[in-house]
C-alpha cells in the first residue's frame, strides 16, 4: 500500500479574501519609464510596474487578523496599550528583556550605533549592509566583514554561508583588543550574501567566544524565521522542532537585536530594537525621544504596533514559513533549470542573479547588476533590484568604490503576494533576457548622492 501511496503538494496555508488589481504597460511604455528614472528601478513609478520584486519590506499581504487588529488601535500618545501587546509578544516570541518601537529597521540602527559605538571602533559582521554599515560609520565605527569566504562566492553550494569566520574575528580581537569591539553584528539569512542562513553551531561557537572575551552580540533579525527554516532543515538535530523554538534559540545566544518588522513581521511599516542589559535600554530609551518618539510608540502609531505584534506570532508559524521559503525556492529551482547563473543554496527571501556570470562582456565599472534589472523591467514590467558596486557605495576615507565579489540582481519574493503563476512569468522574463544578453550594453554613472547611492543614483545607457 505505502509503495503506491500518492504524494500530496503542499500549498499555501491561506485563502484569498481580497485582491489588487495589476496593469500590464507595453515594452515602449516601460522602455520610455526606465530611461526617465535614469535606469534606477528605485526611481519608477509603482503604477508603471506589473510585478513588484524590488524588496520584501513592508510589501507583504496583512492577515485578516492583523487588519482587524489596527481597528483597536490605541493612539494615546504615552502608554499605548498596542505597544505593551508588542512587548509582550516580542518577549514569548523572542526572549529578550526589553522592547523600543522604532519606525522601521534603520532606526533601530541609528539608536543602537549611537548607544553603543565610539569613535574607531570596530564592528565585525557577518558582511556587510547597506543601512547597518552607515549608521556605524556615522557613529565613528568602522565595518570589518568576518563572513566566511565561501559567502563571497555565488556558486559555492555552503548550506550556511553566512557563518561567521571565528579565526577571522579571533585576528580582529588580537589586533584591536576587545575593548575597541562594542559588539559583533550578526545577521540572519545574510541579504548581500543572498539569503544565506548561519547555522545554529556557528551561533553557539561564536557565544562561547565573546563570552570569553566579554563582547556583545547584536542580531540583525530582520529574516529570522527564515533562518529558522534551513537550520530546520539542514542542520542536523534540529529537524523536529518548530520554528518558534528555533527562533528563541537564535536570540537566546545573543545580546540584543535590530528589527525590520516591514519583512518576517508582515506588516508595512515598523521595527524595534531588543536589549537584555537594561543601562543600555535606559540610553536608548532616551535616545528614541530625540529621533523617533516616546519610548512607547517610536515613531508608530499603535494600530501599526499590534499589526506587528500579531504579525510576529504568525511569522513563525511553520505552515507559513514553509510556504513562504517554498515560493522563493519554487522560482529558484525554475531559473536553475533554465541555466541561469543564480546564488546557490537558494535563499530565503529572494533569488539573486549573478549578473557577472549573466552578462560575463560587461566590466564591473559598467554596473552589469544595475543594467540587468533594467532589462528585466523593460522585457516585462518585473522591478527588480542591483546588490553590487553601486549597493557598495564608496570607501568613506578613500573615496573609491567599493568593488564586492558579488554583483547580483535580486528578485525579492513579498510575502502572500504573489501566486506561482506569477513566478512562471518571472522565470520566463528572466530567460528571455538571457537569450538576447549578448546584445545588452552597459551604464554609465551621472548622478550620485553622498549616501545610500543605490536608492537615488542615476545612469545613462553607454553607446
Amino acid at each position: 500500500m505505502e509503495k503506491n501511496k500518492i504524494k500530496h503538494s503542499w500549498a499555501e496555508p491561506f485563502k484569498i479574501k481580497m485582491v489588487e488589481l495589476l496593469k500590464m504597460t507595453t515594452s515602449a511604455k516601460r522602455r520610455k519609464a526606465i530611461i526617465e528614472a535614469g535606469y534606477n528601478t528605485f526611481l519608477l513609478k509603482s503604477e508603471d510596474v506589473y510585478i513588484d520584486l524590488l524588496t520584501d519590506s513592508g510589501t507583504s499581504a496583512m492577515s485578516d487578523r492583523q487588519w482587524a487588529g489596527m481597528m483597536l488601535g490605541d493612539e494615546a500618545y504615552a502608554g499605548s496599550t498596542n505597544f505593551y501587546h508588542l512587548e509582550e509578544a516580542v518577549k514569548a516570541v523572542y526572549g529578550y528583556k526589553y522592547v523600543i518601537p522604532t519606525h522601521q529597521g534603520r532606526g533601530a540602527e541609528n539608536i543602537l550605533s549611537k548607544v553603543l559605538i565610539k569613535k574607531g571602533d570596530i564592528i565585525p559582521g557577518n558582511m556587510y549592509f547597506t543601512t547597518t554599515r552607515l549608521h556605524q560609520e556615522l557613529a565613528g565605527g568602522i565595518f570589518q566583514d568576518v563572513i566566511i569566504d565561501e559567502a563571497h562566492d555565488s556558486a559555492n553550494t555552503h548550506p550556511f554561508k553566512g557563518n561567521i569566520d571565528l579565526g577571522k574575528l579571533d585576528m580582529l580581537v588580537k589586533k584591536h583588543g576587545p575593548e575597541k569591539i562594542p559588539y559583533i553584528c550578526v545577521a540572519v539569512t545574510v541579504n548581500m550574501a543572498g539569503g544565506q542562513p548561519i547555522s545554529m553551531g556557528n551561533l553557539k561557537e561564536l557565544r562561547a567566544y565573546t563570552k570569553k572575551h566579554g563582547i556583545k552580540i547584536i542580531l540583525d533579525m530582520t529574516r529570522v524565521a527564515e533562518n529558522a527554516y534551513f537550520i530546520q532543515q539542514k542542520e542536523k538535530g534540529y529537524s523536529g522542532k518548530s520554528i518558534r523554538w528555533i527562533v528563541k534559540e537564535i536570540c537566546s545566544l545573543t545580546d540584543g537585536a535590530t528589527m525590520s518588522a516591514k519583512k518576517d513581521a508582515l506588516v508595512n511599516i515598523g521595527g524595534f530594537l531588543a536589549l537584555n542589559d537594561k543601562e543600555d535600554y535606559e540610553e536608548a530609551s532616551n535616545l528614541v525621544v530625540v529621533y523617533e518618539g516616546l519610548h512607547t510608540y517610536g515613531g508608530l502609531a499603535g494600530r501599526d504596533m499590534e499589526a506587528m505584534a500579531i504579525g510576529i506570532v504568525e511569522s513563525v508559524s511553520d505552515l507559513h514559513i514553509k510556504a513562504r521559503v517554498g515560493q522563493v525556492i519554487y522560482l529558484g529551482e525554475k531559473l536553475r533549470d533554465m541555466d541561469i547563473p543564480i546564488t546557490e543554496p537558494i535563499g530565503g527571501h529572494g533569488i539573486f542573479i549573478d549578473a557577472k556570470r549573466f552578462l560575463p562582456h560587461l566590466t564591473q565599472d559598467q554596473f552589469p547588476a544595475q543594467t540587468l534589472a533594467a532589462e528585466l523591467y523593460v522585457d516585462a514590467g518585473v522591478r527588480t533590484m542591483e546588490r553590487g558596486i553601486v549597493s557598495a557605495g564608496r570607501n568613506p576615507k578613500t573615496g573609491k568604490n567599493y568593488y564586492p565579489d558579488l554583483e547580483l540582481v535580486r528578485l525579492t519574493i513579498p510575502r502572500r503576494v504573489y501566486t506561482q503563476a506569477h513566478m512562471d512569468v518571472i522565470a520566463e522574463s528572466v530567460c528571455n533576457v538571457f537569450k538576447n544578453r549578448n546584445k545588452i550594453k552597459g551604464l554609465k554613472m551621472v548622478y550620485e548622492p553622498k549616501y545610500l547611492r543605490f536608492f537615488q543614483a542615476r545612469f545613462e545607457k553607454l553607446k
